[in-house]
């Protein structure tokens, strides 16, 4: 591996145990540097680690933008991230410089759409004001008028973004027994709507947002759609739909959905993810009994994250080395 001599590798977050053992064991011809911390790497840290970087493998929390390719020097071949998302990478900035960007795709596309499900039944079943019950002791005798919530039987998803995770959620959500799925995207897909069968349709927001009684939001984070779903779009749904996001916090205006909620205006509330992340303690969306929220674990199983971090580790040496990247941002 010659042509790996005197090159430097900085990793910003320690990896799942295969490919920690992978790195910790090293690469001819290569200094790995790592931010070995249970914590996001500091900005100034991440700048000062990235002097002489050859190749970076980042997170969704590391900000790479031109501050940090300036700090790493002109030699800087590669940023690999371990992630399908790469809204924290400046892609202008690497392009202008020719640098690679590999990301992670596929890969989280199953654990992350049992997530979506996950948070589909847990807040149309209001599983946080269950659980809270039973906790406080409010667990009574049994009655028929209970903590009443709803099935998906017969009823009308609303899917946006009919992607790899968009698709892996229609086909379970299906299983569930729903009346009809309703898409929004790019266009529509036929040949998906053959695959999954059944009533489903590609229609514009307007309508998605009228009809559904559950709302997946499955879309990457874009200009286009970067608070998409604000004070207005809530609005527009059922009083009593099942609002769902395991996408991108930044996809939802907040505010416009705790003003939303304050109201009334929604039936339950499912966030795997929020802005900022993690969400403060005192955030109004945490006082809310039908609002339950994750902390960003919709990729989070260890056979899933074990493959993101190896699909990463081999971007990033793929790039150093000055080859085609497997699984590059823009295939």
């Amino acid at each position: 591996m010659t042509d790996l001599q005197r090159q430097r590798l900085l990793v910003t977050r320690i990896l799942p145990q295969l490919s920690q053992a992978r790195l910790d064991k090293g690469f001819d011809g290569m200094d790995v540097v790592q931010w070995k911390e249970d914590r996001a790497i500091p900005r100034s840290e991440l700048l000062r680690m990235a002097k002489g970087a050859d190749g970076i493998l980042c997170l969704l929390t590391d900000k790479i933008d031109a501050e940090v390719l300036d700090a790493a020097g002109p030699q800087l071949k590669v940023v690999s991230t371990m992630s399908v998302g790469y809204d924290h990478v400046n892609v202008p900035d690497l392009e202008s410089r020719n640098i690679a960007l590999g990301i992670t795709p596929g890969v989280l596309t199953e654990a992350t759409a049992d997530t979506t499900v996950l948070l589909v039944l847990a807040a149309a079943r209001r599983l946080r004001e269950g659980v809270d019950a039973v906790i406080q002791g409010k667990w009574g005798t049994w009655s028929p008028t209970w903590l009443l919530g709803s099935q998906l039987t017969d009823k009308t998803v609303g899917i946006v973004g009919l992607g790899r995770i968009g698709v892996a959620v229609a086909k379970r959500l299906k299983a569930f027994g729903v009346q009809k799925i309703l898409y929004q995207g790019t266009r529509p897909k036929k040949e998906t709507e053959k695959e999954i069968g059944g009533e489903m349709e590609f229609v514009e927001m307007e309508r998605l947002l009228k009809e559904s009684d559950v709302i997946c939001v499955c879309c990457a984070l874009t200009d286009k759609t970067k608070n998409m779903f604000d004070y207005e779009a809530f609005s527009k749904m059922k009083s009593t739909v099942v609002f769902v996001n395991t996408a991108r916090g930044g996809i939802v205006e907040q505010d416009g959905l705790i003003r939303a909620l304050e109201e009334g205006k929604l039936g339950s509330v499912g966030l795997d993810v929020t802005v900022p992340e993690p969400l403060p303690q005192d955030s109004k969306l945490l006082s809310f009994s039908n609002c339950i929220v994750l902390p960003h674990i919709g990729s989070g199983t260890l056979e899933t994250r074990t493959a993101m971090s190896e699909i990463a580790i081999e971007n990033v040496l793929s790039g150093m080395k000055g080859q085609q990247l497997p699984h590059p941002y823009n295939a």
